[in-house]
């Protein structure tokens, strides 16, 4: 199945019916066992890392920060270095929790008008189902010349992952929704300028990671919170000739040699005008 990009909105229509195309209840599902599991979190830091250096160049100490994504629970703490007050939230009460915040979606929550100096979003944004929505809703609830900053998953994101499950659809002679859209970086950046923020910044990093089986890959996407939660997902398993099928097209044929995966991380960062709404 190939990935398109988001452009305006995350919902489609299905016989004049609005449905979202995310599963919110399977998102906050994902999100706990990811918990339970001990999340891998080595992508997640990577790009919170990222946002710590970038902040570090900006001199400018700010009162109040939103942190969106808490799958860390010390982010909080290091964010303090930059801000005087951080709130964290999550879509998962677990990881909320944790990180001594609230659960809510940057769709969802309700915040006052002009909250939030520096607003972080790490790793959530990808899957609301009104990002546009989502991203207006920051821009009410930021203050003047303020920061949004963050990390979503790109389109050029699991080729191989996606190539694999192709080979599985193959087999059953079906296709069925099994890889989430992802947002292109021209996308993002009209999406962002849209919502009314300013000189907006994408830059686009690329992670190579080698895997011995396809159920390597799977795990750490369990761990990481990203399997799949399409609302119109197929709830069946995959049958043993398609999951060998997918695994065969994932390892080239060549059981022997890791396969390399690629994840595309977009980090982006934009301003509120300085003056009004």
């Amino acid at each position: 199945m190939r990935m398109r990009h988001l452009s305006r909105t995350s919902c489609y229509r299905t016989s004049g019916t609005v449905v979202d195309l995310f599963d919110n209840r399977a998102r906050i599902m994902r999100r706990e066992r990811a918990l339970r599991a001990a999340p891998a979190l080595f992508l997640y830091e990577r790009a919170f890392d990222d946002i710590l250096d970038r902040l570090s160049g900006i001199q400018r100490r700010f009162e109040s920060a939103l942190l969106i994504g808490t799958p860390d629970a010390r982010w909080p703490t290091q964010l303090q270095q930059f801000a005087n007050h951080v709130q964290p939230v999550d879509p998962g009460g677990g990881f909320a929790e944790r990180a001594g915040g609230i659960q809510t979606d940057a769709d969802l929550m309700e915040f006052p008008q002009g909250s939030f100096g520096l607003c972080v979003a790490i790793g959530t944004l990808e899957t609301v189902n009104d990002l546009p929505g989502a991203l207006l809703k920051l821009r009410y609830i930021m203050r003047p010349d303020s920061l949004l900053i963050g990390a979503v998953s790109g389109g050029d994101t699991l080729p191989k992952l996606r190539s694999a499950m192709r080979a599985a659809d193959a087999l059953a002679g079906e296709a069925a929704p099994r890889i989430h859209p992802r947002i292109e970086a021209a996308s993002l950046g009209q999406l962002l300028a849209a919502a009314g923020f300013q000189m907006p910044v994408i830059d686009v990093d690329r992670v190579k990671v080698s895997y011995r089986c396809l159920g390597d890959l799977i795990r750490d996407l369990r761990a990481m919170a990203m399997t799949n939660v399409l609302a119109q997902r197929s709830r069946k398993p995959l049958t043993r000739a398609a999951l060998a099928a997918a695994e065969e097209q994932f390892t080239g044929g060549e059981p022997e040699r890791r396969t390399i995966e690629t994840f595309e991380l977009l980090h982006f960062a934009a301003w509120t005008p300085r003056t009004g709404i």
